[in-house]
């Protein structure tokens, strides 16, 4: 077991698929010689040479479309786009061939592509670079999306997603790039949820960048008396909600906290989930802590928008009380 932190675990986990599969490509705007912006890349293209991490032309479209013509030859690429807000250019590649090609073409085309995006906010960056689009690819049909909170996660999840034959989007929370975490020697089984805290008064479900500050929470909590449990859903398609139902099931009480603004994201759909499966469990509606409905703000009032311990303490209590007919903040 070693301690290190998410960018480290991602770089090792990108070394190990590497040296595992020469199949394995890894492509990106700065990758090679820079080691891309959060270095997450260092000294790969020094030790795999420029073949095998590629310095691509400041062109999303044309690296994924690139990633689709390898894929289509046998390999096995590993995109990256530098920041969140730089995918759209992609997304038409994206929705319409990475996703859609194995059914199109009845199976006989698999797409073994991995789509790295830094996302979220909390690091002072201008616009374009805090954005959180996990929502728009967790509707796509044809896509896995996986999210990892930890560098045991980071290290392993990359290493997952090179080896499925299905097209992920692994997305890194880049504010969290530099916490240090054990990484253990065994990996927690793919596409499925964890209890990262146990608890029996309410449940927190969240993921990537939020479960720190979940977990933030919930110790504010305890030294005030209530034990909040924490789930991490780590995968976001396909959803793992059999550890949530668990956990609502014995707490009674749930609030569904991200990053992402509120109206159709995750939390939505998680939320109705819960709502089908543990209706008769429930002694408050399902509570939501998100960002708000607007464009990411300007860096010096972004901590505004972001959920934190405050945000998320209150819609818990609101679940204890009957004076918030929506049972949501």
């Amino acid at each position: 077991m070693a301690r290190m932190n998410i960018a480290s675990a991602l770089n090792a986990g990108l070394r190990a698929a590497l040296e595992s599969d020469p199949q394995v490509v890894l492509m990106g705007e700065d990758i090679g010689r820079l080691g891309g912006v959060f270095r997450v890349t260092d000294g790969l293209q020094k030790d795999f040479g420029p073949a095998r991490v590629i310095d691509t032309p400041l062109a999303e479209s044309a690296i994924m479309g690139t990633a689709v013509g390898l894929a289509m030859r046998g390999y096995r690429p590993v995109v990256e786009i530098q920041f969140d807000g730089f995918v759209y250019p992609a997304y038409d590649q994206i929705v319409n061939q990475v996703a859609r090609l194995h059914f199109r073409s009845g199976g006989a085309l698999s797409m073994p592509i991995v789509i790295r995006i830094p996302y979220g906010g909390g690091i002072g960056a201008i616009e374009h670079h805090s954005e959180s689009p996990e929502a728009q690819f967790v509707m796509t049909p044809g896509l896995k999306v996986l999210t990892p909170a930890t560098a045991h996660d980071a290290f392993w999840m990359v290493q997952q997603a090179v080896a499925s034959d299905d097209p992920v989007v692994l997305m890194e929370p880049k504010r969290r790039y530099w916490e240090s975490s054990e990484v253990g020697d065994v990996a927690t089984p793919a596409w499925s949820s964890v209890v990262r805290r146990e608890g029996a008064d309410a449940t927190l479900v969240t993921y990537g960048p939020m479960v720190a500050t979940c977990l933030a929470a919930a110790e504010t909590a305890a030294a005030e008396g209530r034990e909040i449990e924490v789930v991490d859903l780590r995968t976001l398609s396909p959803l793992d909600l059999d550890p949530v139902v668990a956990s609502v099931r014995r707490t009674g009480r749930v609030v569904v906290v991200h990053e992402a603004q509120r109206t159709l994201g995750i939390g939505a759909e998680v939320a109705a989930r819960i709502g089908e499966r543990c209706f008769f469990h429930l002694e408050a509606p399902v509570g939501r802590v998100t960002g708000y409905d607007m464009p990411y703000p300007p860096s010096r009032v972004e901590e505004e928008f972001l959920p934190d311990v405050d945000r998320i303490l209150d819609a818990v209590d609101a679940t204890f009380t009957a004076g918030d007919e929506e049972g949501t903040l």
